[in-house]
């Protein structure tokens, strides 16, 4: 079955400190015959990507690990067969002897995960540490993190975790990735409910989110602040109703196709009929 990542968003917190442990795990050390040395600046064979989300105040950060994928149907192997090879336990490496000159691999990766040595003539990429597996270690990366965002080890051990994941491009899933992703950060709406009038928040409002695509509502309530949360959605056009008792109804609308949405103050008007 072989070896595989699993990397929880919901787990991560940015510390970087697996893009660290790549840096001093290879740079100015060669672990023959998987690697040559790291530059000390250019290359993040391990990285953490972060996205600011929505508008103030209603703001999240999310993190996502960048690095080789480890693809069964690696398109680099396709572009250098023998140069960047698969060994037994998945991994895939880019033979840094075979290689030599081959400029083009840093093209043929479309994660980005492949980066070209000037001062070597090498293309160069995450090993998965193989020097540290054949010795029955972790990946350098895997030892540090704090959180347990990013793990490693045989395949059938991840069963459950695998169904529920994602690759990291779903547009690439034919690739085969051996990097799973799981609680990928969807959409989140937000907004806040009040009463201009009476210049204070309304708390406990009823709040129904209706997805325009496909008809789907989900149901929330204003928090003490009046504030009101939708996460994790899909991208979608969406309608918000909000109401409240002794208050008029009122509905917005907002696009979460492309980007999270913050609709902003919702002001409520008091009933005056009856």
């Amino acid at each position: 079955m072989g070896k595989v990542f699993v990397y929880d968003h919901a787990k991560c917190n940015g510390c970087r400190n697996c893009q660290i442990a790549c840096k001093d795990e290879h740079v100015d050390n060669a672990w023959p015959p998987y690697a040559e040395p790291q530059p000390d600046t250019g290359q993040f064979w391990c990285r953490i990507e972060e996205e600011v989300r929505g508008s103030v105040p209603k703001v999240k950060v999310s993190y996502t690990l960048r690095m080789c994928q480890h693809c069964d149907s690696a398109p680099c192997m396709d572009a250098a067969p023998g140069a960047a090879y698969k060994r037994d336990d998945g991994l895939v490496v880019v033979d840094p002897g075979k290689a030599k000159g081959m400029r083009g691999l840093v093209d043929a990766c479309p994660y980005g995960a492949i980066f070209y040595n000037e001062e070597l003539d090498i293309p160069q990429k995450c090993t998965g540490c193989a020097h540290l597996v054949d010795a029955g270690e972790v990946p350098h990366c895997v030892d540090v993190c704090p959180h347990g965002a990013v793990r490693f080890g045989d395949e059938e051990d991840f069963a459950a975790e695998i169904a529920a994941a994602e690759p990291l491009l779903a547009e690439r899933a034919s690739d085969a990735p051996r990097v799973y992703y799981l609680n990928k950060p969807k959409r989140f709406v937000a907004g806040v409910a009040v009463d201009l009038e009476a210049d204070e928040v309304v708390v406990g409002a009823a709040v129904t989110l209706e997805n325009l695509a496909d008809g789907t509502v989900v149901a929330a309530e204003t928090d003490e602040f009046g504030d009101f949360w939708f996460d994790q959605v899909a991208a979608a056009p969406y309608r918000v109703y909000v109401e409240a008792e002794g208050y008029l109804s009122r509905m917005v609308e907002t696009d979460a196709t492309d980007e999270d949405r913050n609709v902003g103050v919702v002001e409520l008007f008091k009933n005056q009929i009856g």
